[in-house]
């Protein structure tokens, strides 16, 4: 698993766009009230309880980013999906938080 900071991510949404690359998935496994208060811009919600049931969805070939509110839920599921034969993982250092203080600083914070 890669650990991006917020602006890493950033910088890598960025070059994916200017290069015509697939976007990674960016799975937040927030709770949905948290989703609903703020959220990066095509990112998909499983919550974390969720993951077991459907982690068959989702493809392991794919470059994932794997989205919290601070980087610990995350984190912990991307330990999970690397233990699902998952190896193109990148957890959000930091969350939504990070994203919300040195990316985006009109996101709703909470």
């Amino acid at each position: 698993m890669r650990r991006f900071s917020a602006s890493d991510l950033k910088q890598h949404l960025d070059q994916c766009q200017t290069q015509s690359s697939e976007l990674p998935l960016l799975l937040d496994v927030r709770e949905p009230w948290e989703f609903e208060k703020c959220q990066l811009d095509g990112s998909i919600l499983i919550p974390m309880r969720q993951i077991p049931s459907a982690v068959e969805d989702l493809d392991p070939e794919k470059e994932i980013v794997v989205i919290c509110h601070h980087g610990i839920r995350s984190r912990q599921v991307a330990y999970y999906l690397e233990q699902q034969g998952f190896d193109n993982l990148i957890n959000l250092e930091g969350g939504v938080e990070a994203w919300a203080q040195d990316v985006d600083p009109t996101m709703e914070r909470y």
